[in-house]
């Protein structure tokens, strides 16, 4: 289906094709500005030079242009200083929502031949998934479902389990030193939770040791080193890396309890991965790369037989791969999960959903790669994304001042219940309803308001403000929709023909014009890795319909082809609504 945004690029093309002007060159199609009539705008100002004319000689030439050749599609155009303002015909727009309607579809963008890995959630198997995790997996879904909506061919969402390392040995030290055996069960406790405990539990303690080998002279860095839970922590660690048969058995354990409530939660958040990798298994392949390092020259071991890299050449600074006993660190198994990443998908570009205080890492992994000389150095891209702060202030997870992301969604389900049960829209469902409704609202709350910000921006979040029905909010979007369902199910007779003539007045052009410019709003998402762009879409319309809705008879409109007109048009932008929500993982219910 053309859209009027590719009819009019198509038009472009065309018009420099009879100039005898190369098509490379750019012209702008935008948006038509709300004090201007008209819904597409052409700027003229890069063919000016080319034309060796003033911008708006070149727009009356583009206006003469379509007027000869496309006059039967546009309604009114007028040239305003360089811009062209193109107002369509009605039988165009009739044409176009009816089309919108009957599409599976719309739009349809070509396909892109590249392979997408994109990394995202990646939560330690020392605590559940928190509020942070929530931004970090509804980022990365929602740009996974973008870049696969506007055409990438093969778009791969792949999770780390971060299951290995020091982190790990505090929980299992901690489980060890004062569980007393308990389970998941015993505890009555979702087992990442339980091991969330334990991992506070250790951060009291060893904080504890910490400040008493300080009152004892030590500074706060020895301290730190030579307390005795940090000690038997690392230990913990060197006999798991050894292959200790005990201390496997107990990490498995433990880990398998964590998996298990980590599978419930992103069951409930609707994330799916096409494949987990597991840092206990690429971390192996990792120190096998930091072995053919070591052999080229390209690392250097230190006297204490720690492993480093000096990347000074590059800007950055020494950094470690192998410490003293063998142990490996973060960018080890780095290392190995791109490599096996490279070997099983040869993918052209390398997403990773990571929050923006490992930007230096994630500098420092790409410069190592370069000096191995792996072809997919360069094919890595950081998307970085801001913290997640609290009215109360920022969490900090060996606090446990966090909130979890089942706790959460707990609580915006209670939320979210409580309003249903006070509307008498939804008095008559059932309570199974209720709370099949409560969870998509809780949920449409959440992933909206973690999405609408830049990813570089910081978020403060208010659960109160999240579940506004009336504000930029995910409820609001859900609500808008609930109403344009009913009014298609309201309508007795539905439109089934466009044999018609129809006059759209102001505010209805004002909904074609926004519809028109979807395509281009999926596209800018995709291109800065931004889902904020499409909230911010879909949000204006809804608060556009919601506006029309208000002023304008739908359903008893007595005027058989106004009534049809204006169904047609409520049921094209539902279909957007619900496009625009799928992408980003929002669950739209048809009754509020």
């Amino acid at each position: 289906m053309a859209t009027p945004v590719t009819l009019v690029k198509g038009i472009i093309k065309e018009f420099l094709k009879e100039s005898n002007i190369q098509d490379s060159v750019n012209v702008p199609v935008q948006m038509t500005r709300d004090e201007f009539e008209g819904e597409v705008t052409i700027a003229s100002f890069p063919l000016a030079k080319i034309f060796k004319k003033s911008p708006p000689e070149v727009a009356s030439a583009i206006k003469e242009f379509i007027e000869s050749k496309y006059g039967d599609k546009i309604k009114k155009i007028e040239v305003k200083g360089g811009f062209v303002n193109i107002s369509f015909s009605d039988s165009f727009w009739l044409e176009f929502i009816k089309t919108l309607v009957d599409s599976d579809e719309y739009p349809i963008f070509p396909q892109k031949s590249e392979t997408v890995v994109i990394e995202f959630s990646s939560p330690n198997t020392n605590k559940p998934q928190h509020l942070g995790h929530v931004r970090n997996n509804v980022l990365g879904w929602a740009t996974a479902m973008l870049l696969q909506r506007t055409g990438t061919k093969k778009v791969i969402k792949v999770n780390l389990i971060n299951d290995r390392g020091i982190h790990i040995s505090k929980s299992m030290l901690a489980w060890l030193k004062w569980g007393n055996g308990v389970t998941p069960e015993k505890a009555g406790k979702k087992g990442d939770h339980l091991i969330g405990d334990f991992y506070v539990m250790f951060e009291k303690e060893y904080k504890k040791q910490v400040e008493e080998l300080m009152n004892k002279g030590m500074t706060k860095e020895e301290a730190m080193e030579k307390a005795p839970l940090m000690q038997e922590a690392r230990e913990l660690l060197r006999r798991w890396e050894a292959g200790d048969p005990e201390v496997l058995k107990i990490w498995r354990m433990l880990n398998d309890w964590v998996l298990k409530g980590f599978d419930e939660t992103y069951k409930r958040l609707g994330i799916e991965f096409d494949h987990i990798d597991y840092e206990s298994e690429t971390y192996k392949l990792g120190k096998e790369i930091v072995q053919e390092g070591l052999e080229k020259g390209i690392f250097y071991q230190k006297e204490d037989g720690s492993v480093w890299v000096d990347l000074t050449d590059v800007g950055l600074d020494h950094k470690l791969l192998l410490r003293s006993d063998g142990t490996s660190v973060y960018i080890t198994q780095d290392l190995g999960t791109i490599e096996l990443r490279w070997n099983r998908y040869k993918m052209d570009l390398m997403i990773y959903v990571v929050a923006e205080e490992q930007e230096y890492h994630f500098k420092v992994l790409q410069a190592i790669l370069k000096k191995l000389g792996r072809p997919y150095a360069d094919r890595i891209y950081h998307l970085s994304y801001a913290m997640v702060d609290l009215p109360t202030g920022k969490m900090k997870s060996r606090e446990g001042t966090v909130i979890d992301a089942d706790d959460l969604l707990d609580e915006l389900h209670l939320l979210a219940y409580e309003k249903i049960n006070e509307s008498p829209k939804t008095a008559s469902l059932s309570e199974e309803e209720k709370h099949d409704l409560a969870e998509k609202i809780a949920l449409g709350a959440i992933k909206f308001y973690m999405l609408r910000v830049d990813p570089k921006k910081r978020i403060l979040f208010r659960k109160e403000e999240a579940l506004d029905f009336e504000g930029y909010t995910g409820p609001f979007i859900q609500y808008t929709h609930a109403r344009i369902v009913s009014l298609w199910e309201k309508a007795q007779d539905k439109p089934s023909s466009i044999d018609f003539h129809y006059d759209f007045n102001k505010s209805e052009r004002q909904l074609l014009k926004l519809m028109a410019f979807y395509g281009e709003i999926l596209q800018e998402a995709t291109r800065k890795y931004d889902p904020s762009a499409l909230t911010n879409f879909l949000y204006r319309l809804a608060k556009e319909f919601n506006r029309y809705y208000a002023n304008t008879p739908i359903v008893k409109e007595t005027n058989d082809f106004a009534r049809s007109a204006r169904l047609l048009l409520s049921k094209s932008i539902q279909k957007i609504l619900m496009d625009g929500s799928t992408v980003l993982g929002i669950p739209l219910p048809e009754r509020m």
